[in-house]
């Protein structure tokens, strides 16, 4: 039976530990909270507590795994999966391994394109803590030839999670920043994605997972109102929407992301290629 461990049950791991889970897979993984662990103990789903503070207390739960992700995003002293756990992970003869990063490394381009063979740019500490945190995970395939790939995310979204909850809630924000553009995936291609790349493992690849297009985050905000049945927030000028440092970090970059790989090399056919298409599916469940 295959078997999947994941560094972190959050919410796009556990999307994929519910689909293969689903189809027969035996799933285990780690949480952070009570709470969390007897949530997914209901669910079936074996967990361990895990942070840089507390590293697995049964690390030989990796052996019968035969898909490996980590969703555990570094911190300030780097990837706490990688700096307590590399021996475990490259001791056990995987069939595939996943790092979950984001399209952060490429940092500012101007509104220029990037792909998987651009060069890391990362424009601030978060974006050079990822980078860092890749290197570490494709040590693993180059001193030990474990089966790793890295997954670039692009803002997700999905049931829960996005901006019809912002709307709701009126906490939405309509900032316009002219020309600003952000890309995005849904949860549910985030799946789609990672399985493709399970039934056909390329050691070493790194894989953009963003939707079609890159839109100006104030369409999304519109549209989403407009499915709700509600006026959208004001508009509001970047320059007087007093962000947030770190919501404003996400403004200072401006990029578009190409998904052409995940097309090309894994056969992924989006099921919502933008934003458009994702917002109304989420409306109608």
């Amino acid at each position: 039976m295959p078997r999947l461990f994941c560094f972190g049950l959050g919410y796009s791991a556990l999307a994929l530990a519910r689909a293969l889970k689903g189809r027969g897979w035996a799933v285990a993984g780690t949480c952070r909270t009570p709470e969390s662990h007897a949530a997914l103990a209901a669910e079936g789903i074996e967990t361990q507590f895990f942070d840089r503070a507390r590293p697995l207390a049964d690390p030989t739960a990796l052996r019968g795994a035969t898909h490996i992700l980590s969703s555990v995003p570094p911190d300030d002293q780097g990837d706490p999966a990688i700096d307590l756990h590399a021996a475990a992970i490259a001791s056990v003869p995987t069939e595939w391994i996943g790092y979950l990063s984001t399209t952060g490394v490429y940092g500012d381009r101007g509104g220029a394109w990037v792909d998987e063979t651009s060069d890391l740019r990362p424009a601030g500490v978060r974006g050079q803590r990822r980078v860092d945190a890749e290197e570490g995970w494709l040590d693993l395939w180059r001193k030990h030839r474990r089966p790793v790939h890295l997954f670039r995310l692009a803002g997700i979204y999905g049931p829960g999670r996005g901006p019809f909850e912002q709307v709701r809630a009126g906490t939405a924000r309509r900032v316009i920043k002219p020309g600003q553009v952000f890309s995005r995936i849904h949860v549910d291609d985030i799946v789609r994605v990672l399985e493709a790349s399970m039934a056909k493992p390329n050691p070493g690849a790194a894989y953009n997972v963003c939707d079609d297009e890159a839109a100006p985050p104030q369409d999304v905000i519109v549209e989403a109102a407009r499915l709700l049945g509600v006026e959208p927030p004001p508009a509001i000028p970047f320059e007087q929407a007093n962000l947030p440092p770190m919501a404003r970090s996400f403004y200072d970059e401006l990029k578009r992301v190409s998904n052409r790989r995940i097309k090309e090399e894994l056969g992924v056919r989006l099921t919502y290629p933008t934003y458009r298409e994702g917002l109304a599916a989420l409306a109608r469940s």
